[in-house]
Protein backbone atom coordinates (compact mmCIF):
# COMPACT_ATOMS: atom_id res chain seq x y z
CA UNK A 1 0.00 0.00 0.00
CA UNK A 2 1.41 3.42 -0.92
CA UNK A 3 1.93 6.07 1.83
CA UNK A 4 3.25 9.25 2.00
CA UNK A 5 6.53 9.64 2.40
CA UNK A 6 7.58 8.89 6.55
CA UNK A 7 4.58 7.63 7.51
CA UNK A 8 4.06 4.45 8.98
CA UNK A 9 2.50 1.90 6.72
CA UNK A 10 -1.38 1.30 6.96
CA UNK A 11 -2.23 4.96 7.55
CA UNK A 12 -3.82 6.62 5.31
CA UNK A 13 -3.44 10.75 5.64
CA UNK A 14 -5.85 13.24 4.42
CA UNK A 15 -3.84 14.86 1.28
CA UNK A 16 -5.14 18.38 3.18
CA UNK A 17 -5.61 19.66 6.28
CA UNK A 18 -8.81 17.58 8.17
CA UNK A 19 -11.33 19.80 9.86
CA UNK A 20 -13.71 17.70 11.95
CA UNK A 21 -15.13 19.73 14.15
CA UNK A 22 -15.90 23.99 14.31
CA UNK A 23 -12.78 25.92 14.84
CA UNK A 24 -13.58 27.34 18.91
CA UNK A 25 -13.97 31.29 19.15
CA UNK A 26 -10.67 31.97 20.58
CA UNK A 27 -10.33 34.80 23.17
CA UNK A 28 -7.66 37.12 22.23
CA UNK A 29 -4.73 37.00 23.45
CA UNK A 30 -4.30 32.86 23.19
CA UNK A 31 -1.03 31.31 21.81
CA UNK A 32 -1.42 31.06 18.45
CA UNK A 33 1.27 30.02 15.95
CA UNK A 34 1.95 30.01 12.02
CA UNK A 35 1.04 26.47 10.03
CA UNK A 36 3.37 24.46 8.82
CA UNK A 37 3.07 22.77 5.18
CA UNK A 38 3.14 19.70 6.51
CA UNK A 39 1.30 20.13 9.62
CA UNK A 40 -1.40 18.10 9.91
CA UNK A 41 -4.81 20.04 11.56
CA UNK A 42 -7.91 19.31 13.22
CA UNK A 43 -10.59 21.90 14.52
CA UNK A 44 -11.43 21.72 17.94
CA UNK A 45 -13.76 22.99 20.86
CA UNK A 46 -11.62 23.69 23.51
CA UNK A 47 -14.57 25.38 25.84
CA UNK A 48 -17.95 24.56 23.30
CA UNK A 49 -19.93 26.81 25.68
CA UNK A 50 -17.62 29.75 25.14
CA UNK A 51 -19.02 32.82 23.78
CA UNK A 52 -15.76 34.76 22.93
CA UNK A 53 -15.60 38.54 20.68
CA UNK A 54 -13.46 38.06 17.86
CA UNK A 55 -14.07 40.06 14.54
CA UNK A 56 -16.59 39.37 11.89
CA UNK A 57 -13.98 38.24 9.44
CA UNK A 58 -12.42 35.64 11.53
CA UNK A 59 -15.98 34.53 13.40
CA UNK A 60 -16.52 30.01 12.60
CA UNK A 61 -20.31 28.21 13.34
CA UNK A 62 -20.30 27.10 16.92
CA UNK A 63 -19.03 23.72 17.79
CA UNK A 64 -21.41 20.87 18.11
CA UNK A 65 -23.23 20.66 21.74
CA UNK A 66 -22.10 18.26 23.71
CA UNK A 67 -24.15 14.69 24.05
CA UNK A 68 -27.14 14.73 26.06
CA UNK A 69 -26.56 12.58 28.57
CA UNK A 70 -23.22 11.86 28.47
CA UNK A 71 -20.49 11.33 31.81
CA UNK A 72 -19.37 14.57 32.73
CA UNK A 73 -16.04 14.34 34.08
CA UNK A 74 -15.09 17.67 36.26
CA UNK A 75 -11.36 18.34 37.06
CA UNK A 76 -10.35 21.58 38.86
CA UNK A 77 -6.50 22.75 40.22
CA UNK A 78 -7.05 20.42 43.43
CA UNK A 79 -7.34 16.99 41.51
CA UNK A 80 -4.68 18.21 38.85
CA UNK A 81 -2.17 19.04 41.17
CA UNK A 82 -2.61 15.82 42.72
CA UNK A 83 -3.06 13.46 39.81
CA UNK A 84 -6.15 12.18 41.76
CA UNK A 85 -7.82 10.64 38.86
CA UNK A 86 -11.21 10.02 41.15
CA UNK A 87 -12.73 12.72 39.82
CA UNK A 88 -12.91 10.31 36.07
CA UNK A 89 -14.27 7.25 38.44
CA UNK A 90 -16.87 8.87 40.21
CA UNK A 91 -18.81 10.13 37.04
CA UNK A 92 -18.42 7.29 34.73
CA UNK A 93 -18.43 4.62 37.37
CA UNK A 94 -15.10 3.12 35.85
CA UNK A 95 -13.20 2.20 39.06
CA UNK A 96 -10.47 0.47 37.30
CA UNK A 97 -9.52 -0.83 33.74
CA UNK A 98 -11.17 -4.10 34.11
CA UNK A 99 -14.61 -2.79 34.90
CA UNK A 100 -15.34 -0.90 32.01
CA UNK A 101 -17.89 -1.97 29.24
CA UNK A 102 -17.43 -0.31 25.98
CA UNK A 103 -21.27 -0.99 24.75
CA UNK A 104 -22.07 0.95 28.44
CA UNK A 105 -20.47 4.33 26.90
CA UNK A 106 -20.43 4.00 23.23
CA UNK A 107 -23.47 5.41 23.21
CA UNK A 108 -23.60 7.94 26.11
CA UNK A 109 -20.14 9.01 25.77
CA UNK A 110 -17.98 10.58 28.00
CA UNK A 111 -17.07 14.36 27.79
CA UNK A 112 -14.72 16.42 30.12
CA UNK A 113 -15.18 20.21 32.19
CA UNK A 114 -11.37 21.89 33.32
CA UNK A 115 -12.22 24.35 36.12
CA UNK A 116 -8.62 25.66 36.04
CA UNK A 117 -7.57 28.75 37.83
CA UNK A 118 -4.53 30.18 36.32
CA UNK A 119 -2.23 31.65 38.68
CA UNK A 120 -1.80 34.70 36.46
CA UNK A 121 -5.01 35.66 34.73
CA UNK A 122 -3.39 37.37 31.55
CA UNK A 123 -1.72 34.02 31.16
CA UNK A 124 -2.52 33.29 27.21
CA UNK A 125 -1.32 29.74 27.15
CA UNK A 126 -4.78 27.18 26.09
CA UNK A 127 -5.45 24.65 28.76
CA UNK A 128 -3.42 21.91 26.75
CA UNK A 129 -0.19 24.04 27.13
CA UNK A 130 -0.11 23.89 31.31
CA UNK A 131 2.33 20.94 32.14
CA UNK A 132 0.12 20.00 35.39
CA UNK A 133 -3.34 19.59 33.14
CA UNK A 134 -0.98 17.58 30.13
CA UNK A 135 0.58 15.07 33.07
CA UNK A 136 -3.18 14.75 34.45
CA UNK A 137 -4.05 13.10 31.14
CA UNK A 138 -1.13 10.89 30.65
CA UNK A 139 -1.91 9.69 33.94
CA UNK A 140 -5.35 9.34 32.82
CA UNK A 141 -4.41 7.51 29.37
CA UNK A 142 -2.01 5.60 31.25
CA UNK A 143 -4.25 3.99 33.18
CA UNK A 144 -7.24 3.91 30.65
CA UNK A 145 -5.95 3.37 27.63
CA UNK A 146 -8.83 2.70 25.33
CA UNK A 147 -10.64 6.21 26.58
CA UNK A 148 -10.47 8.07 23.63
CA UNK A 149 -12.88 5.41 21.69
CA UNK A 150 -15.84 6.15 24.20
CA UNK A 151 -15.03 10.14 24.17
CA UNK A 152 -17.80 12.27 22.75
CA UNK A 153 -16.14 13.13 19.36
CA UNK A 154 -19.25 15.43 18.09
CA UNK A 155 -18.39 17.55 20.84
CA UNK A 156 -14.58 17.52 20.07
CA UNK A 157 -13.87 15.98 23.19
CA UNK A 158 -11.03 13.19 21.36
CA UNK A 159 -9.02 16.04 19.57
CA UNK A 160 -9.07 18.04 22.78
CA UNK A 161 -7.64 14.84 24.12
CA UNK A 162 -5.29 14.39 21.93
CA UNK A 163 -4.30 17.56 22.49
CA UNK A 164 -3.47 16.62 25.79
CA UNK A 165 -1.12 14.38 24.68
CA UNK A 166 0.27 15.06 21.48
CA UNK A 167 2.73 17.98 20.41
CA UNK A 168 0.68 20.89 18.41
CA UNK A 169 0.17 24.06 17.63
CA UNK A 170 -2.91 26.82 17.51
CA UNK A 171 -4.29 28.47 14.87
CA UNK A 172 -7.53 30.65 15.32
CA UNK A 173 -8.24 29.70 11.53
CA UNK A 174 -8.04 26.20 11.46
CA UNK A 175 -7.60 25.35 15.74
CA UNK A 176 -5.55 22.55 16.61
CA UNK A 177 -2.92 22.17 14.24
CA UNK A 178 -0.77 18.42 15.46
CA UNK A 179 2.34 17.71 14.78
CA UNK A 180 1.92 14.78 12.42
CA UNK A 181 4.65 12.42 13.07
CA UNK A 182 3.31 12.43 16.69
CA UNK A 183 0.06 12.43 15.85
CA UNK A 184 0.68 9.27 13.53
CA UNK A 185 2.21 7.86 16.44
CA UNK A 186 -0.60 8.07 19.20
CA UNK A 187 -3.58 7.01 16.34
CA UNK A 188 -1.01 4.04 15.79
CA UNK A 189 -1.44 3.38 19.24
CA UNK A 190 -4.70 3.52 20.25
CA UNK A 191 -5.78 1.37 17.34
CA UNK A 192 -3.11 -1.70 18.96
CA UNK A 193 -5.16 -0.63 22.19
CA UNK A 194 -8.79 -0.45 21.14
CA UNK A 195 -9.40 -3.02 18.82
CA UNK A 196 -8.31 -5.75 20.61
CA UNK A 197 -10.07 -4.32 23.73
CA UNK A 198 -13.37 -4.08 21.75
CA UNK A 199 -13.40 -7.66 20.26
CA UNK A 200 -12.16 -8.93 23.83
CA UNK A 201 -15.52 -7.11 25.20
CA UNK A 202 -17.81 -8.61 21.99
CA UNK A 203 -18.74 -5.55 20.44
CA UNK A 204 -20.03 -6.11 17.28
CA UNK A 205 -17.97 -4.08 14.16
CA UNK A 206 -14.62 -3.77 16.27
CA UNK A 207 -12.65 -2.99 12.78
CA UNK A 208 -15.43 -0.31 11.56
CA UNK A 209 -15.28 1.55 15.20
CA UNK A 210 -11.36 1.43 15.39
CA UNK A 211 -11.32 2.94 11.97
CA UNK A 212 -13.72 5.42 12.92
CA UNK A 213 -11.57 6.92 15.65
CA UNK A 214 -8.94 6.75 13.47
CA UNK A 215 -10.53 8.76 10.98
CA UNK A 216 -11.54 11.76 13.36
CA UNK A 217 -7.73 12.82 13.79
CA UNK A 218 -7.62 12.32 9.85
CA UNK A 219 -6.27 8.95 9.12
CA UNK A 220 -7.56 5.70 7.20
CA UNK A 221 -6.83 1.91 8.62
CA UNK A 222 -5.62 -0.56 6.23
CA UNK A 223 -7.27 -3.69 6.41
CA UNK A 224 -4.16 -5.26 6.44
CA UNK A 225 -2.95 -3.77 9.54
CA UNK A 226 -6.18 -5.52 11.23
CA UNK A 227 -5.51 -8.61 9.41
CA UNK A 228 -1.99 -8.81 11.26
CA UNK A 229 -3.17 -7.83 14.44
CA UNK A 230 -5.63 -11.14 14.12
CA UNK A 231 -2.85 -13.27 12.86
CA UNK A 232 -1.08 -12.69 16.18
CA UNK A 233 -3.40 -13.06 19.12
Amino acid sequence: MATKAGLLPWLIPSPRHVSLFPVVQLPAGWCVSKRRAADVAVSVAFNPSGNFDISDEDKVEPPMPPTTGRYEVVIDNDSIGRLDLSPFQRATGISSPSSAEPKRYLDRTIGFTIKYRREDPGDPRELSEYPDIRLWFVRLDAMYPWLPLLLDWRAGELARYAAMLVPHQMSLRMGVVFNPEALELFVMNKVFVVYPWLKRHGVPKPRLKTSDMARMLGFGIGDELFDLIDHHQ
